[in-house]
């Protein structure tokens, strides 16, 4: 007992904190042709707004109208899907969650 052989440390030492990618940037997700399929589908959607948007003058709106809401609906919820799957909120939200979005 005098030599200290009874008493051992119990902490484990210190260890160094994973390395993080700039904003939980990460692309493990969304891998082969998921990610090109998600941003064609943001970019397409995106001149589809755009493409609205230069429409000047309509005798009947109702259906431009309706498309613009659509057209940006799809812009913004492909983007958020981006962001989501590449982005550490995959995991602070949870799977589950994500595939519930």
């Amino acid at each position: 007992m005098e030599n200290g052989g009874v008493y051992n440390d119990t902490t484990e030492p210190k260890a160094n904190a994973p390395r993080r990618r700039p904003f939980g940037f990460t692309l493990r997700r969304l891998w082969g042709w998921r990610l090109p399929v998600k941003v064609v589908q943001a970019i397409f959607s995106l001149v589809a707004v755009v493409c609205e948007e230069i429409v000047d003058d309509c005798s009947f709106c109702g259906g431009l109208y309706f498309f613009e809401f659509i057209s940006c609906s799809a812009f913004l919820l492909s983007l958020l899907i981006l962001c989501a799957h590449c982005t550490d909120l995959y995991e602070s939200l949870g799977e589950d969650k994500v595939q519930k979005l």
